[in-house]
């Protein structure tokens, strides 16, 4: 008799949409997500385009959702293991991830984590624009809302002194002897929703990206403008801490090249450009923002007429050109590239720059790939058994796709498809009756 579970591998917002359209139909739905909490990339956003809707107020709603629905088993901090079986019988093995800190009786006030002598810089989600303790949640929106102890930063794992989250815990949740534990759940379907990571900055070394700092990718820039971020929404440059008043956004920063990293359109950089030009105007009024680009690509309802937006309201100036070089003199970024309408050479003295840098699969994907038995192209992106006719479906019968891991998408286009997977699922479960 075929299980009529699901598995959604990723809890971003494509794996969440998916869940509650799966699990509001009355299946239940395992979730797994390699983080310790849900949300994905949108958990990082300040504002959405071409809107402006604040990202965490329709998130985070959801989340909760998620967290709290009774036909939703919620697995964070763990990854999938091994896949065997069939389409209806598929036998799943996943592992968690030691957070050395017990979850059932752990409430969340947050003591631990105030108390924790040890601050380290969060490269993930904060980008490096931030802090945090070595025991942490991602975020205070965090579902759920559960802290984890980073055991390569722990003074205690390192030094074997310490243990003040244990010694203030008021529920004694603390327990530095957790080991790695393992599940086996049987699911009928399987939804994958890896998402996407951004090309490594060090990769961009013509752009001064990982030597200078006040060079940073678009998703840093995303945290100093989100309220809950690290500068509380104000901006500010990472090296001195001071509001830039001149800011260069360059497009294409890895993409759209196929001689030196990734010959693709990440489809969606045009658009958060221009929305972090126009946020910084905002924030930052007598401020400059200039836009190196190769041409615009605003295909979406609303979209061409945000940019407009930017460009006409907000006095956002836009360079056609490709940024031949960046770095650094007397204090100043300095970017060097080519007008291409006026054939002339340009160089900005600016107080930052603003990567819109290439869309990449995680780095896992292609491993999860392969457990599963399903294809990648070349770039390492999840392929569809067909992208016009079957665009959520794989190579695997019972396997489907949603999200950015199978190629760039905005989160409009994200949700659509969660939510053809989603419906893929519940076609077949409505054969097995």
């Amino acid at each position: 008799m075929p299980v009529k579970r699901a598995l959604i591998i990723g809890a971003g917002i494509a794996g969440m949409q998916a869940a509650l359209d799966i699990a509001n139909a009355g299946y239940e739905v395992v979730l797994v997500e390699r983080l310790p909490s849900i949300g994905g990339r949108m958990h990082q956003l300040s504002e959405t385009f071409p809107t402006l809707d604040c990202a965490q107020c329709i998130l985070t709603p959801r989340m909760v959702e998620v967290g709290h629905h009774e036909n939703i088993r919620l697995y964070t901090y763990s990854e999938v293991e091994s896949v065997e079986g069939e389409v209806g019988d598929f036998r799943v093995r996943i592992r968690r991830h030691p957070a050395y800190v017990n979850w059932d009786i752990c409430t969340g006030c947050g003591i631990c984590q105030e108390k924790c002598p040890k601050r380290v810089l969060s490269t993930d989600f904060e980008r490096g624009m931030g802090k945090r303790k070595a025991i942490y949640t991602l975020s205070p929106q965090a579902v759920p809302n559960k802290p984890v102890i980073d055991a390569e930063n722990c003074i205690y794992f390192q030094r074997g002194k310490c243990r003040v989250c244990e010694r203030f815990c008021p529920t004694g949740a603390i327990d530095f002897e957790q080991k790695e534990s393992f599940f086996e759940e049987r699911v009928g379907a399987i939804i994958v929703a890896t998402g996407y990571d951004l090309l490594p900055l060090e990769e961009l070394g013509e752009y001064g990206a990982g030597q200078i700092p006040d060079v940073i990718d678009g998703l840093a820039f995303e945290r100093l403008l989100s309220a809950s971020g690290p500068t509380a929404g104000k901006i500010r440059r990472p090296s001195d801490g001071k509001e830039p008043k001149t800011v260069v956004f360059v497009q294409c920063a890895g993409s759209r090249d196929p001689e030196h990293h990734m010959p693709y359109c990440s489809k969606i950089c045009c658009m958060y450009t221009a929305k972090h030009a126009m946020l910084y105007k905002h924030r930052v009024h007598d401020g400059q923002a200039i836009v190196f680009y190769i041409d615009i690509r605003s295909a979406g309802k609303g979209y061409e007429e945000f940019v407009q937006r930017a460009i006409t309201e907000d006095r956002v100036l836009y360079i056609r050109g490709k940024v031949a070089r960046i770095y650094q003199e007397d204090g100043k970024v300095i970017v060097r590239g080519v007008d291409t309408l006026s054939g002339k050479q340009v160089e900005v003295a600016a107080d930052m720059v603003v990567l819109a840098v290439a869309m990449v699969p995680r780095i896992t994907t292609r491993a999860l790939a392969e457990k599963l038995g399903i294809e990648v192209d070349e770039h390492g992106f999840l392929v569809e058994a067909d992208g016009n006719l079957n665009p959520v479906e794989t190579n695997r019968p019972g396997i489907f796709l949603a999200g950015a891991g199978a190629g760039p998408k905005d989160i409009p286009e994200t949700v659509s498809q969660a939510s053809g997977a989603a419906g893929k699922v519940l076609s077949l479960f409505s054969q097995w009756e």
